[in-house]
């Protein structure tokens, strides 16, 4: 593995992160905290796999991911509508995951998909590293990310209308509940 610190592609450093906690239990209740994982697969004949997992935390959803196999600079990084990898070209995995029917954004935009991750990007190896808290996300509701797909895409996304410009989905997993 390589070691470093890469930039999360998220433009301004303006998130609402908070620092790893290794507590896997909430301590007002003692109740163990969800956490799910998705496994990212790549397309056909591609090379792009991973890990992203989810972490129940006080502030929201802690996101952590872990992807190789890209070419070196951004790629889009969204939760999909669907936990659905079947296509060949992941498309079965429907749109971006928009609960509350939002325009396309940046994580950071006072509007956007519940599923607008922002970007990830690759060092020269093709590794990229993704470490934030979205408030926004739950594990139980309407902004249910179980189930769902994350995709990681082709290309930068530009935060442009409908989805950003992401072009071709290189890997896919689906989130789902770990104990």
């Amino acid at each position: 593995m390589v070691a470093g610190v890469l930039s999360l592609g998220l433009g301004c450093a303006s998130s609402k992160s908070s620092p790893a906690s290794n507590e896997s239990a909430n301590p007002s209740t003692g109740k163990a905290r969800a956490k799910a994982v998705a496994v990212l697969s790549p397309a056909p004949n591609g090379k792009v796999k991973g890990q992203v997992t989810f972490q129940e935390e006080t502030e929201g959803v802690r996101v952590t991911a872990n992807v190789e196999g890209l070419t070196p600079g951004k790629h889009g990084f969204h939760i999909h509508e669907k936990g659905d990898c079947s296509a060949p070209d992941f498309t079965s995995a429907g749109g971006h995951f928009n609960p509350t029917n939002s325009k396309h954004g940046s994580p950071t935009d006072p509007e956007h998909h519940a599923g607008d991750f922002g970007n990830l990007e690759a060092n020269e190896q093709g590794v990229a590293r993704f470490e934030r808290v979205f408030t926004w996300l739950s594990f139980k509701g309407t902004n249910s990310i179980l189930g769902k797909g994350v995709i990681v895409h082709e290309k930068t996304d530009d935060f442009s209308q409908p989805t950003g410009n992401a072009g071709g989905r290189l890997a896919c997993g689906v989130i789902q509940s770990t104990p």
